[in-house]
Parts: structure tokens; C-alpha cells; sequence
């Protein structure tokens, strides 16, 4: 007993100072990202990221509790500890190192603009100019394209979710719009919604992707890299993610 109550005192001066209890673990997800995270026609949360983090469960004996999120509000409800990490295709970016700490890379993310076939658009402000583009709140694309082609004439329309973005690009509201490459290929352009659209322009590099986790957490964060490189060292990285897209993020 008298060590329980010398930990609950330590642990408000000292965070990290008394181990957690990682026996379970919440990870929050925006299920309206296929490939890396979508809904099954069972309700269940189904992707790449997905399987990665119940692997990663998997190796440090903890239980995997998926907890789904609007893709803005995902720090905030981490940092509120409605959950215990981030695995959401989050990119790292200084403004969010300034909230989260984030595990080592799991993968990168390139950008892609899409749009209708024929429009001959390019990823670029002056073929942009008086153009819709969509993009999802809180994403790197939507910072990118607020800072470089906004303040030139062209149109960022942010949406709660990918989805809706699609939505209105389908129904002629918008012109282009603006997300990850794998994610527009395999959860767009490769089902019957992308049918009419393509790439437009050549990639946009964007940065690599990781687990975001609480600042005072390093102790989970320990444990995550280490299943992350285990994961990566045996190969079984490669084969989940093969499982979804058919060239590694990690090295591409």
C-alpha cells in the first residue's frame, strides 16, 4: 500500500516516473481512409493501419481498442485521453511535434491532386486559379494548400472527412481535390466512385507518416518503436503492407 501512495504522489510532479498499465491499448482512427483505415460492411474499422497497430498489440501483450475520430479532432482527443495513441496515416509536421510526440516512421506520404479526366489541371497555382479544390480538415493538404495556393486565387474547400470531399468532386462542386497518393489510388481511382478520374501532375512529397502519442508517454512510445522495428527487421511489415498497396512506403 505505502508504495501505491508514494507512486500517486510522484507521478503529479514527475511524469513517467511510475509505469503504466499498457495491458490495453486505445488507438483513434478516422475510419474514412482506405486503404490505411475504413469501415467493413460489419461495422469493424479495417486497413493497413489497422493491422500494423494489432500487430504491434499483438507483440507487447496489450489488448487493441480502436476509438473513431473526425481527422482534426484527433490530437485534441488524445492529448483529452479519450485514447492512448494516434494511428490515423498522421504525417509528422512541426506544428504537430509542438502538441504530440510521435513514434519513429512507419511510412511516407506523398500528396496527388485528382481530378476529372480532360480537365487538364496541374497541381500548381496558376492552373489552379479560380478553382474548388477539396481537401480534409487537419491534414497536411489542407495546410498546403491553404499556405501555397489560397492566397492565389484558388478556392480550399475543407471537409470533415475524405468522403465528403469525394462527394462533391463526383457531383461536379468541385474541380480537383487533394490527399494522399495511396490513399486517392487504391480508396478512389481504383473503385467504381473513381470511375471518370485520374491523377493530375506529379507527386507532391509531404513527409512520413507515425504513431502520434502523448508527450509524457515515452515509456509507450519505447515499447512502439521497438514492435515498429521488430515489425520491420522479421518482415512482417512488408507483408501486412502488401496486403493493401503493392510498393513500400517505407522506402518509395
Amino acid at each position: 500500500m505505502k508504495k501505491i501512495f508514494v507512486c500517486i504522489a510522484l507521478a503529479s510532479a514527475a511524469a513517467g516516473v511510475c509505469a503504466k498499465d499498457w495491458t490495453t491499448i486505445r488507438f483513434g482512427v478516422d475510419a474514412t481512409y482506405a486503404p490505411f483505415e475504413s469501415k467493413a460492411a460489419n461495422g469493424d474499422v479495417v486497413g493497413l493501419d489497422i493491422d500494423l497497430g494489432n500487430e504491434i498489440c499483438h507483440r507487447l501483450n496489450a489488448k487493441c481498442v480502436w476509438v473513431e475520430s473526425d481527422f482534426d479532432g484527433l490530437i485534441p482527443a488524445l492529448n483529452a485521453r479519450k485514447f492512448d495513441a494516434v494511428l490515423s496515416s498522421m504525417t509528422i509536421t512541426p506544428q504537430r511535434a509542438e502538441q504530440i510526440a510521435f513514434s519513429d516512421m512507419i511510412y511516407k506520404t506523398p500528396t496527388r491532386l485528382v481530378t476529372r479526366q480532360g480537365a487538364n489541371l496541374q497541381p500548381s497555382p496558376e492552373s489552379l486559379k479560380g478553382k474548388a479544390v477539396g481537401v480534409e480538415q487537419g491534414t497536411i493538404q489542407e495546410t498546403y494548400a491553404k499556405k501555397n495556393w489560397a492566397p492565389k486565387g484558388v478556392q480550399v474547400v475543407a471537409y470533415q472527412n475524405q468522403d465528403q470531399a469525394y462527394a462533391d468532386l463526383i457531383a461536379g462542386r468541385l474541380d480537383a481535390t487533394l490527399q494522399d497518393e495511396v490513399q486517392a489510388d487504391v480508396g478512389f481511382l481504383k473503385t467504381s466512385r473513381g470511375t471518370g478520374f485520374q491523377f493530375s501532375g506529379q507527386e507532391i512529397p509531404t513527409g512520413e507518416a507515425a504513431i502520434g502519442l502523448r508527450k509524457d508517454d515515452a515509456d509507450l512510445k519505447g515499447k512502439i518503436d521497438g514492435a515498429i522495428a521488430a515489425m520491420v527487421r522479421d518482415g512482417t511489415f512488408l507483408k501486412i503492407e502488401k496486403k493493401y498497396i503493392s510498393v513500400d512506403l517505407r522506402t518509395n
